[in-house]
């Protein structure tokens, strides 16, 4: 039986591109399609994350002249992450496997033929990793690659170069809807459901409209909420920092009193002020890193829900939920 494939494709104040990737979406699917690969009842999704622009009429409008498009629309803007996983938790009941990849073009489209023959091939998950990154500046492509590297230094298993372009079986989106945490960072939590993997390299383009929406704040943003939903190491670095500065101090004290003793201290404004400074700075650093910890375990004691779907195209598909 040929499996039913559920594209889940993220949407923010696209509607400039989304005209012209919702052809080319609904070309390779229809591709997939005739070529026996996924089941004749494999759809589109687009996830409207509270878009300010016309993106969801666009997306209700597709719906209505083809009903291999649907699509729903979040309450208010929550995020690319919440985005996906809304899409992928309203298709989990109702498909085999879904791909998950962004709306402006820039992901290879035709990635996805692999991505398929690995699922018929056994894989549960298959993810899309950037064979290289010519497209991006300098700075892009170094501070992308040294997060990546960061990620895995403090104990978070992400795959290099990998975004959120994937397949996903429905036996893992099942184990991945058991993860409850409100913190999401996909690219480390579908790791952690397991199971078996592989990666397909494929080329990453210009966006064909339209402009990004993904600024270097907010890629900081994704990076800190990477490191402090996926690992505690920046806790345990500050012990081992904190255990490192404590010996320093207490040889700086002792050599402190053996000064006095000898008779050989002197007054010392600045050094004195060198050290209060670089004690403070520490102490505000680590209360800060510790805070961001804490900040993580107020919203999550909170139970606050991921995402709010307020919209919903396509009476079948309202129907099966």
């Amino acid at each position: 039986m040929l499996p039913k494939l559920i594209m889940i494709i993220p949407c923010y104040n696209e509607q400039d591109v989304l005209p012209i990737t919702s052809k080319l979406f609904l070309d390779k699917l229809t591709q997939l399609t005739d070529e026996k690969k996924i089941s004749e009842e494999s759809r589109i999704m687009f996830v409207n994350d509270g878009s300010r622009d016309n993106t969801w009429d666009i997306i209700k409008n597709l719906a209505e002249t083809d009903s291999r498009f649907m699509g729903i629309s979040q309450s208010r803007n929550r995020g690319h992450q919440n985005a996906v996983l809304a899409g992928l938790m309203e298709a989990k009941d109702n498909c085999d496997i879904t791909i998950s990849i962004d709306c402006d073009g820039q992901d290879d489209i035709n990635a996805m033929d692999k991505m398929v023959e690995e699922y018929l091939g056994g894989c549960e998950v298959v993810y899309g990793v950037r064979s290289k990154r010519d497209t991006d500046t300098f700075f892009k492509r170094f501070t992308a690659e040294s997060f990546y590297k960061l990620m895995n230094a403090m104990g978070a298993e992400v795959v290099f170069n990998h975004a959120d372009y994937r397949l996903i079986s429905n036996r893992v989106l099942r184990e991945l809807a058991e993860y409850k945490e409100v913190n999401i960072f996909l690219r480390g939590m579908v790791p952690l459901v397991g199971f078996k993997s592989t990666s397909v390299p494929y080329e990453r383009h210009e966006r064909l409209a339209g402009k990004s929406h993904y600024p270097l704040s907010k890629m900081l943003a994704l990076a800190l909420d990477g490191i402090t939903s996926l690992s505690i190491k920046p806790i345990k670095l500050i012990m081992s920092f904190g255990m490192v500065i404590a010996v320093i101090s207490f040889i700086g004290i002792i050599w402190a009193i053996v000064s006095a003793l000898l008779g050989l201290t002197v007054a010392g404004w600045a050094s004195t002020v060198c050290i209060i400074c670089f004690v403070s700075g520490i102490q505000l650093i680590s209360t800060g890193v510790i805070g961001e910890y804490i900040g993580k375990i107020y919203l999550e004691v909170k139970a606050r829900p991921r995402y709010i779907i307020s919209e919903r195209t396509g009476e079948d598909y309202n129907d099966k939920s």
